[in-house]
């Protein structure tokens, strides 16, 4: 537990808090869901725990009142819809599951909903940016430059997420097949193809620069660090900041930008939407629809193709 989720008894009511721990431990153990997002539900129920402690409320037992004070004053100190919204919603999941394990509580959040969100579209890279990206490495002979060369070629090439890269094994990588086996939210697995360019990267590290990073022994992971260990998902995105710094780009971007690009770049190229949403993992095809309104030029050719003056 890191400095910003240590907490006291007096900072979190203790029932509250051994209810918050079961949860976490039911969200991994039942659901699969990943230490990334039982982290997430963990620190947003934390903080509606530290506020009912500031303001004396129960925080088991809090009405419909209390809870539209708190997500007032989550609106007062500048958090964004999107963020109340996450928080609002980690509250209803516990309290369902409080419900479910028969724990006596006040479920009114259940039935509370939150502001709008914003409609904000994904942020993608332009052509031009993503081949500077992916040039940073090229002709680089050492461990490191090869292995992030393929980190790299490995992100555009499937649109994977870095949980998803940090957790690729040797063993999901197919190169005869040219294809990778990764594990989604909830551990659903899904199948990648691989293009060339990134199986040659990929397979370049593999038996050259992996020999030389694997000095603590074998490891099942295909991604190593310098020491040895699993690459995490911070280590490949301090990889991924390394390499916009190095090309001269918006450091604002991030790896996620490279899972929009990928998908932004197969419905352009006439990907259908059902395959982009295979690959991307969406369990839903809504999630994907939002790639139709990054892509003007598909939107122009599905007109021209389907209307009858087209």
């Amino acid at each position: 537990m890191d400095g910003a989720e240590r907490i006291t008894p007096a900072a979190v009511d203790g029932r509250f808090l051994d209810c918050v721990e079961r949860f976490a431990a039911a969200l991994a153990l039942e659901r699969n869901a990943s230490e990334h997002t039982v982290r997430g539900y963990r620190c947003d129920l934390l903080d509606y725990g530290r506020w009912a402690a500031r303001h004396g409320i129960d925080p088991l037992f809090a009405d419909h009142r209390a809870i539209r004070r708190y997500l007032a004053e989550l609106d007062a100190a500048g958090c964004s819809r999107r963020t109340t919204n996450r928080r609002l919603s980690a509250m209803r999941t516990f309290f369902r599951w409080l419900c479910a394990a028969g724990v006596p509580c006040d479920d009114s959040v259940v039935s509370i909903q939150g502001p709008k969100a914003e409609k904000t579209l994904p942020r993608v890279m332009s052509a031009a940016d993503m081949d500077r990206l992916l040039g940073v490495y090229v002709g680089r002979d050492d461990a490191r430059g090869v292995r992030d060369r393929a980190l790299l070629e490995l992100l555009y090439a499937c649109g994977v997420r870095v949980s998803e890269a940090a957790s690729l094994t040797v063993r999901g990588v197919d190169f005869s097949a040219a294809r990778v086996k990764v594990f989604g939210k909830g551990r659903k697995e899904r199948v990648v193809p691989l293009h060339d360019v990134a199986c040659e990267a990929m397979l370049r590290y593999r038996d050259e620069a992996r020999p030389e990073l694997e000095c603590d022994g074998p490891s099942p992971y295909f991604f190593l660090s310098t020491r040895g260990a699993k690459m995490s998902p911070d280590a490949i995105r301090a990889v991924f900041k390394g390499a916009l710094a190095a090309a001269g780009l918006d450091l604002s971007f991030s790896p996620h930008a490279v899972r929009h690009t990928f998908a932004t770049d197969l419905l352009e190229g006439g990907a259908d939407l059902r395959s982009v949403q295979e690959m991307l993992g969406h369990a839903s095809l809504s999630t994907t629809q939002i790639y139709t309104h990054v892509s003007p030029t598909r939107l122009k050719n599905e007109h021209s193709r389907a209307h009858p003056r087209g």
